[in-house]
């Protein structure tokens, strides 16, 4: 019993980081209509910078949760501010002439240079120490208690990010630049700054779970490509361009994935998750939330 809740755990904990990294990803579809092939590189630059700028700060402030906490403000905000650069110079003038292909090129050779310059920024595999200590006693299993902190703080980046699109102005322009490009520049929407503003917070959330996710797992230059899999994965389950499907489709996976290692090797219970999500395609072809608008 004691296995079966810590595999629960793990795979709720790591459902919601997967959503967190998805959530970003089925964004930027949703509105560029952009298939960002180098999303988990973002998710590794945000861990390449935090570990960058944590211990100069945590040495200034003499306090790691305060530094870490830092961090996770700062390395997203880079991170975004950086991808917004990236879509302005080299994915707009593509999408304003429609040669979609031409942006899977794109973001495929922005994955090589971004891990290549990784290995500049970050040489080596590097480690970072959890910012909270001790364990917390949930139903007979003690455990970690950084990783619950990790979920919620997840889920709570989830939700502002649905607040911002549901309830902001530029939620309503994301939604109508998605719907017709010319009728919302004919309105005066800025479609390019809306552009520029989804994919930066696209990237920005992939940049914050890769720094949630630093003192759990090796930060490496290669960090990023199996949970850019798992984010493909859930976002065409889930249905594309569906934000509540992407999170839908996550915690489903992580959760049959863990339930799954409680009898099997751990590749195993991920091939067998991987055939249940391949199922729900069968059942459901345009995934669980169809094609959805950018705000659902």
């Amino acid at each position: 019993m004691t296995v079966v809740l810590f595999q629960l755990a793990n795979g709720l904990v790591w459902g919601w980081v997967v959503a967190l990294v998805a959530l970003g990803l089925s964004l930027i579809y949703g509105v560029l209509r952009v298939i960002n092939v180098a999303h988990g590189a973002f998710y590794m630059l945000g861990a390449a910078v935090g570990v960058v700028l944590y211990e100069p700060l945590q040495s200034a402030l003499g306090n790691a949760p305060g530094a870490f906490a830092l961090v996770l403000v700062l390395s997203p905000l880079l991170v975004g501010a950086f991808g917004a650069l990236l879509e302005a110079t080299a994915l707009r003038p593509l999408v304003e002439r429609g040669r979609w292909v031409m942006t899977i090129v794109t973001t495929f050779a922005l994955l090589l240079i971004l891990q290549q310059g990784a290995q500049l920024l970050l040489p080596g595999v590097r480690s970072v120490p959890a910012p909270l200590a001790g364990g917390v006693e949930l139903l007979g299993l003690r455990y970690p208690l950084y990783r619950l902190v990790l979920a919620g703080i997840a889920v709570l980046l989830i939700g502002l990010t649905a607040l911002f699109l549901y309830k902001t102005r530029f939620g309503l322009w994301a939604r109508a630049v998605r719907q017709d490009r010319e009728l919302a520049l004919s309105l005066g929407i800025p479609a390019p700054w809306v552009y520029s503003g989804t994919f930066a917070l696209g990237t920005a959330l992939a940049a914050a779970a890769g720094w949630l996710t630093a003192p759990v797992v090796s930060v490496d230059p290669r960090m990023g490509m199996d949970i850019l899999l798992q984010s493909f994965l859930v976002v065409i389950v889930g249905g594309l361009g569906s934000l509540r499907g992407a999170v839908v489709a996550a915690l489903l996976l992580r959760l049959a994935e863990g339930l799954f290692a409680v009898g099997f090797d751990p590749v195993s219970a991920r091939a067998l998750a991987l055939f249940l999500m391949g199922a729900l395609l069968l059942w459901r072809p345009h995934g669980l939330f169809g094609r959805e608008e950018v705000s659902s």
